[in-house]
Formats: C-alpha cells, sequence, structure tokens
C-alpha cells in the first residue's frame, strides 16, 4: 500500500454513475429472465438441489451463530448479500487513503461517518490502516450505532488492542502489531433497522463490510455485553484443532501410497449422505521452506518465561518445541511443567544467520487426562541471554503426534501472548523482525516445492470434480510448506506434520478423493486420511469448491479469485504472487513501471518491487456493472497494511501473510503468500460470481500468481429482484469532489456491457438458452481500458513521513 501515484492517464477515468441499490446492478434484467443452470464439469450431469423460492430468502447465520455454525457453511444464503464501504479513490486514481479524500461519506456532529445503512443487516469485518504503520490513535474513538443505540464508543486504538475485553479481544480484533499493519474487527454485529459507523477523526484508508437481510425476521440486535467465550476459545484454537463440534458417527479412512510422476490414485471412496468432515495429508520427503521472519525477546540472569498450552486430554506424553536465535551460544535455562522439572534448554554453540530448534518430550505421567499445562522456564547460564521466539507443542494420541498449540511470541503478537498468559522477567531484549534460515538443501527445497505446486489434491461429490487444486495452495500455502494456521486449514512445516483441513463437504450419494501427481518428482511414504461422518443432506446444500487458477498476469486484467456461474457463497482464497519487477529496472516509455526511488544523475531510479501489492479487489455480483466490494490494496484486503510491514509475516484465524520470499528458494524477485477467509463476511451470489484483485494500481504491473478460491455451489442460477428504491439522499462531504456521490451510492467503475456467464447464450428475443459448461471458468474480469501512462506528479500521493523512512527524496 506504497501508493506513488496515479498510474493511468485520463482515458482510464471511472465514470461516476449513482448506485442507488444494493446488490443487482443495471442490465441484470435480462440475466433474470429465466433460470439459468450450472453446467456439470467434465461431462457428468448429477442431481442438482432444487432451487427456488425457498433458497431464494435463504439467509446465512447471523451475528455468533457465524462462527458456532461452521457445519452450516455450505447452506444456501442467496437472501442475503455482502456488500464493501471503502476510501478507495473515485477517480480510478490511486488516493485511496493517503489525502483522506474519499474517507468520509460525510461530517455529523460526532466526526467522520464512514458506513450507514437502513434496513436488517450486520456489520461484518471492519479494517483501518493509518501512518505511521498502521497505529490508529489518531483516528481517535470510533462510534457504532445500531438500531439507534450507541453499542460502541471507545478509543479506536484500545478497541483493536483488546483492552474492553470480550467480545472485543485477540483474535476478534487485532491491532497493527497484531496484523503486520492493520487495524482488525471481526465481531458480527447484527441490527434490525439501522447502522452507522462514525470516527472522530479522518481515518484515512478503510473497508467496513455489511450483510443486508430482506427483513428482520430472526435478527437480534448486537448485544456488547455478551462476551461469546466460547467463541473466542474455538477462535484462539486456530490452526490446531477442528472449530465445528464433533460430528458423530465419524470414521477415518487412511491410505499410505508411493505415486510416480504423471500418475494419480484413489485414497478414498465414499458412500452418502454423509460429509468429509476433516482431511489429512503427510508428505514426509517435502521439507519445511528454510527462510523464517519471526520476532522474539531474550531474558537474563534471574529471569524467565512462563505461558499456558493447549494439549490434547487423551495424550500419553507431549513434546515442547523450541525456536531460538543461535547466533548466542550456550544457552541453558530450567524447563518446568505445571512445576515439574522436565529438562533444560541448551543450545549449544554460536550459529550465526540460522534459526535454532531443540526439543523436549514430557511423560504422559505429568500431562495425561489435562486438556492445558502451565510451562516455565528459567534463566540458567549463557553468554549473553537466553531468547526465544515461538514454542510448539505437540501432544502424543494413539501413538503419533499433533500439534495441539502454537506460541508465537515477540513485540508483533501482542493478542496471542495475552490470550496464552504469557510473562517474562528481566527481559533484556527484543527483536521485532529477525529474518533466518534452517539448514536445508537448496535440492531438497526445489523438489518439495515442486511437490506442493505440481501435485493435486481432487475430490468428486455425487459425480462432480468440484475440487482440482494443488496439495500446497489447497492447504494455505503456494510458495513451498511454510506455516499455516487458519481457521480452516492449517499446515505444520518440518517432522513429518500434517496438513490439515477442516471446511465441510457434503454429498448425497459419493463422494471420490484422489492425489495426482502432476510433478516431475516421485511422491514416496505419503499419507492422506479422510474422515467422513453421516449426516442429513438438505436441498439447500452446495457442494465444496476449490477453484485453483494458475499464470501470468494480464496488463488490463484483473486477476481472477473465481468466475463462476449458478447460485452459490464464495468464502474466500489462498493467494500466491510471484512479482516479476526487476531490482534495477528504470523507466520505459513503453511500459509503465511503478513507483521509483529517485537517485542521483549517476544512479538510476530502482523499481518498487511490491508495487504488484498496489491492487485492490473487485467482486461483480449477479452481473452488475458495479462492484459490491471494492478495495484499497492488496495487503489491505489481507487486512494487514504497509506491503505488511515490509514483509512481516503473521497469522490470524480469518488472514494470514505465511511467507514473503526474495530472491531465494525459487523466486525470482519478490513473492508474497496470502489467504483470507471470508467466513463472517461471506459473499453470496444468486446468477453469478467474478472476484478478483488487481496487479499494481493500474493492473500494470507483471507477475506469475496463483489462487485457490473456496467456495459452495452447485445450484440453479435464481431470478434477480428489481433494483431497490433509491436511499435518501445525504449531505456530499466538503473535503470530497463535487461529483462524488451522496451515502450508500457507490460511484461506477467503467467496464464493459454486463458480461453474459458462462453457462448462457443470448437469444435474439433477449431470454437466455442453456448449454454445457464447466461450473468455474478461470476467465478473466472486467478489462479497465488501455495501458496506463505514469503521470510526472506520481509521488504526490505519497505522505512526506513515509517517504522519508524509506529514504525516498521528492522529484
Amino acid at each position: 500500500m506504497l501508493r506513488n501515484g496515479d498510474r493511468r492517464g485520463p482515458s482510464h477515468r471511472r465514470r461516476r454513475i449513482p448506485w442507488r441499490r444494493f446488490g443487482a446492478g443495471a442490465g441484470v434484467a435480462a440475466l433474470a429472465v429465466g433460470l439459468i443452470a450450472a453446467g456439470p464439469a467434465h461431462g457428468q450431469q448429477p442431481a442438482e438441489p432444487p432451487g427456488g423460492a425457498a433458497a431464494e430468502r435463504a439467509r446465512g447465520p447471523v451475528g455468533w451463530e457465524t462462527y458456532r455454525d461452521l457445519d452450516g457453511l455450505a447452506r444456501s444464503r442467496t437472501g442475503e448479500e455482502s456488500l464493501q464501504f471503502s476510501s478507495y479513490d473515485r477517480t480510478g486514481g490511486n488516493d485511496d487513503g493517503f489525502n483522506g479524500t474519499y474517507s468520509c461519506l460525510r461530517q455529523s456532529g460526532q466526526g467522520c461517518v464512514i458506513a450507514e445503512h437502513t434496513g436488517a443487516g450486520e456489520i461484518s469485518s471492519i479494517w483501518f490502516t493509518r501512518e505511521p504503520l498502521g497505529d490508529v490513535t489518531a483516528t481517535g474513538n470510533i462510534i457504532i450505532e445500531l438500531d439507534g443505540r450507541v453499542v460502541l464508543d471507545a478509543p479506536l486504538v484500545d478497541v483493536v488492542s483488546g483492552r474492553l475485553g470480550a467480545p472485543f479481544a485477540w483474535p476478534l480484533v487485532g491491532n497493527a502489531d497484531d496484523t503486520a499493519g492493520g487495524a482488525v474487527i471481526k465481531v458480527p454485529m447484527p441490527y434490525r433497522e439501522s447502522m452507522r459507523v462514525t470516527v472522530q477523526n479522518n481515518p484515512y484508508f478503510y473497508h467496513v463490510g455489511y450483510r443486508t437481510f430482506p427483513d428482520a425476521s430472526g435478527v437480534q440486535t448486537f448485544d456488547p455485553g455478551d462476551p461469546a467465550r466460547d467463541v473466542l476459545d474455538r477462535l484462539r484454537a486456530f490452526g490446531v484443532s477442528d472449530p465445528k463440534p464433533a460430528a458423530p458417527g465419524s470414521v477415518p479412512v487412511r491410505r499410505d501410497f508411493d505415486l510416480a510422476p504423471g500418475a494419480s490414485t484413489t485414497v478414498a471412496e465414499l458412500t452418502g449422505p454423509a460429509a468429509i468432515d476433516q482431511l489429512r495429508v503427510r508428505l514426509p520427503q517435502v521439507v519445511a521452506s528454510p527462510q523464517v521472519v519471526d520476532d522474539g525477546y531474550a531474558y537474563g540472569p534471574g529471569g524467565g518465561s512462563s505461558f499456558r498450552m493447549r494439549v490434547d486430554p487423551a495424550n500419553d506424553g507431549i513434546r515442547l518445541i523450541r525456536r531460538f536465535d543461535p547466533q548466542v551460544a550456550n544457552q541453558v535455562a530450567d524447563v518446568r511443567v505445571d512445576g515439574v522439572h522436565v529438562g533444560q534448554w541448551r543450545s549449544g554453540a554460536a550459529a550465526p544467520g540460522r534459526w535454532g530448534v531443540e526439543i523436549i518430550e514430557v511423560p504422559g505421567t505429568i500431562t495425561a487426562g489435562k486438556s492445558e499445562v502451565t510451562i516455565d522456564n528459567r534463566f540458567v547460564s549463557a553468554a549473553v541471554d537466553v531468547n526465544e521466539f515461538r514454542y510448539d507443542v505437540h501432544s502424543r494420541v494413539g501413538g503419533e503426534w499433533e500439534r495441539t498449540d502454537v506460541l508465537d511470541l515477540g513485540p508483533s503478537h501482542p493478542g496471542e501472548q495475552a490470550a496464552h498468559g504469557y510473562r517474562i522477567d528481566n527481559r533484556v531484549f527484543e527483536r521485532t523482525k529477525l529474518i533466518g534460515r534452517y539448514p536445508t538443501a537448496q535440492r531438497d527445497v526445489t523438489a518439495s516445492d515442486a511437490v506442493l505446486e505440481g501435485a493435486r489434491l481432487r475430490i468428486s461429490f455425487d459425480g462432480r470434480t468440484t475440487v482440482d487444486a494443488p496439495i500446497g495452495e489447497f492447504f494455505g500455502s503456494g510458495l513451498g510448506e511454510h506455516d499455516v494456521r487458519s481457521l480452516m486449514s492449517s499446515i505444520d512445516p518440518g517432522m513429518d506434520g500434517w496438513y490439515t483441513s477442516w471446511w465441510p463437504m457434503p454429498f448425497r450419494q459419493g463422494a471420490t478423493v484422489e492425489i495426482v501427481n502432476g510433478s516431475d518428482v516421485p511422491i514416496q511414504g505419503a499419507t492422506v486420511e479422510v474422515t467422513s461422518a453421516p449426516t442429513q443432506v438438505g436441498p439447500d446444500t452446495g457442494y465444496f469448491h476449490a477453484t485453483h487458477h494458475h499464470g501470468r498476469t494480464v496488463p488490463g486484467q484483473d486477476w481472477n479469485f473465481l468466475d463462476a456461474t449458478g447460485a452459490g457463497t464464495f468464502y474466500g482464497v489462498t493467494h500466491s504472487m510471484r512479482g516479476l519487477i526487476p531490482p534495477n529496472a528504470t523507466p520505459q516509455t513503453s511500459r509503465p513501471l511503478s513507483d521509483e526511488r529517485p537517485g542521483t544523475l549517476a544512479q538510476p531510479r530502482a523499481a518498487n518491487q511490491r508495487n504488484y501489492l498496489e491492487g485492490d479487489e473487485r467482486f461483480y455480483v449477479d452481473g452488475a456493472s458495479e462492484p459490491a466490494w471494492h478495495g484499497t490494496g492488496t495487503e489491505d484486503f489481507y487486512e494487514s497494511g504497509w506491503y505488511f510491514r515490509f514483509g512481516t509475516t503473521f497469522s490470524m484465524p480469518l488472514i494470514g501473510n505465511p511467507s514473503h520470499e526474495m530472491a531465494n528458494d525459487g523466486c525470482q524477485y519478490d513473492c508474497t503468500g496470502t489467504y483470507r477467509l471470508l467466513i463472517n463476511d461471506a459473499v453470496p451470489f444468486r446468477t453469478a460470481l467474478r472476484a478478483g484483485i488487481e496487479h499494481g494500481p493500474g493492473n500494470d504491473e507483471p507477475g506469475i500468481y496463483s489462487s485457490t478460491a473456496y467456495w459452495y455451489g452447485g445450484f440453479p442460477a435464481q431470478r434477480v429482484p428489481d433494483p431497490a428504491p433509491p436511499a435518501p439522499e445525504s449531505p456530499i462531504p466538503p473535503q470530497a469532489p463535487s461529483e462524488q456521490v451522496p451515502t450508500e451510492q457507490r460511484p461506477s467503475e467503467q467496464v464493459p456491457s454486463v458480461p453474459v456467464p458462462s453457462g448462457q447464450v443470448p437469444s435474439e428475443q433477449g431470454a437466455s438458452t442453456e448449454r454445457p459448461a464447466a461450473e468455474p471458468q478461470s476467465g478473466t474480469a472486467p478489462t479497465p481500458g488501455p495501458g496506463p501512462q505514469v503521470p510526472e506528479d506520481a509521488d504526490r500521493w505519497m505522505p512526506e513521513a513515509i517517504r522519508e523512512q524509506l529514504g525516498w527524496r521528492d522529484r
């Protein structure tokens, strides 16, 4: 989100046309003439669940049930809409918040109104960032009014830092340290009649995601006095346990196998009605990516640390794993578990530039039957001090080790530390960002990356293949075996750890799970375990999809996460970006480059290698010509900020940046791996969805992108209702251009005429006919127009303070 100007010329400006409706836009009437059936995949025609009026009225869980009812992700949600307010540049430029021009819908007596809606709905997600590097102190208070009552009025920095207490506690909130540059509120706040979000001072960059409902039936206004501690506990176990309730009658099917290049194997064949509840893969030959970015602390004589960790009550022992910086030699500390001495950390000789790992196994006589233990470390001796960057706990259950908790500590993890009761005595050192490597042979890294990218997970439900994605990216990392902890999947790197998915995958008659080795590396000693349970599959239940897209970015076109027809719900994406901006590139007239760092006459200006992160997400629902979501930057979509604080990795239940590679480990220049799960702010669609993101501020930066979108669908398309009547006019904010639209309108974007979904052929009468089509098509997003030109004042959008931090000078 380091933007240095609008890279697009006047011909690329977006049109400003009033948008006076929620959801379906102009031109959708042609799509509503008839129902458009989603075509079959791979030439097969399974029985589809019926659509109709009941499905049209369907609405997803409301309030805390959004997190409690994760088994219900597959149910139709086409009776609601997902929309977004944001500070994006209405002119088509790149001033998405630097000057705060578009950050206030209007001014009120309380301050800057950033979102408001009349009708029933729910605030689902709020994100901010600003200078310096995401510290939102200067934004002042945030005031949230629901149904005419103030439910929150407190300093924004206190809210996102968890100082108000539950339910505004980590990880339902996170500050700029927790999210590497952003500030988030993921507390669902439903309302029956109206909502308004106001901040005391101009927030600069912001998003407010919200859902709208056709009526208030079953909706209860958010109660800030309900701490929802069960939800907090569930989310705090992200990446180490299934967030869904236990499924009665679940049965695991396990298969060990080898697989030659080009071969495939079926690892499970299941009969229904049932649902896959958990899917795990283990690839012992794959090594963890050697480069890791982390932060941590050190304690000196008389000091130590203590914290709580989850364990499986069925354990017959646990193992503690410590990551440390071994450039400090001879670190020795006593270790106690629940007051019992279990061993010592002993680092040995110094090894600068590397990460160190130590393991202590604890017998079941100390841990069996417990769901939590307290770890206590005490300084004994060291050349300087004893440092600690991360702790993992594995529980041994049934003779196998399973990760049951993680404490990634350091100044960038205040929420995670507080949730584990972390305390350090005589702290003598802290490091906000340390880049170290594990001593892994490069040939092993190359072979491992090839397997994770080339070997695919393929799942068919009731005869239709809806999951077909690389193993690595499906579980959360498309750039190698990086540590991933999200609410619905995880990757436990190293030590033969499992890759685990908890997405519910219901089916009516049968399911087939396959592994296809598309790499040139033989797979040896692999294991897949598929756990399923019988369940009722109603007519409003869709199939789980994982839709993969890989290729080079195309100038002038959004990168497509998903281009689907029919009805369904989009729940998120894992996104792998390989930027192709050379480090010493110079300005060219033939192709606009990213923001350049000014230099002397003898030293050409160098390119900003992360300028591909300047792209905004844009989601077009049901053929609308206006995006229901229009964001402010790529790292902003992943609810971070400032290029993920210039390469700091992080993990939260719904958002994360597990990897950043620079000119190593298979990355040519600059590569970023991210994920975002839209559990509480899912995007339902009735006839079609085109969800994508720009690559660079004007879709002008080269890259090799890959993404795997998670969604549920398989319904026929449904009739789209007529547009809602115009919302009441609101005053035009004094600081906005005179053409800025009033509240509850969104400026139009210049795009081609409404696209015809890939299952539909226009007839001469304007109606539609059906034709077979592969269900999701990796197409392209609306083409913005001619290639951009670099304006002379390209530095004017970047505030001076940021330029100084980067060492950049005015042109």
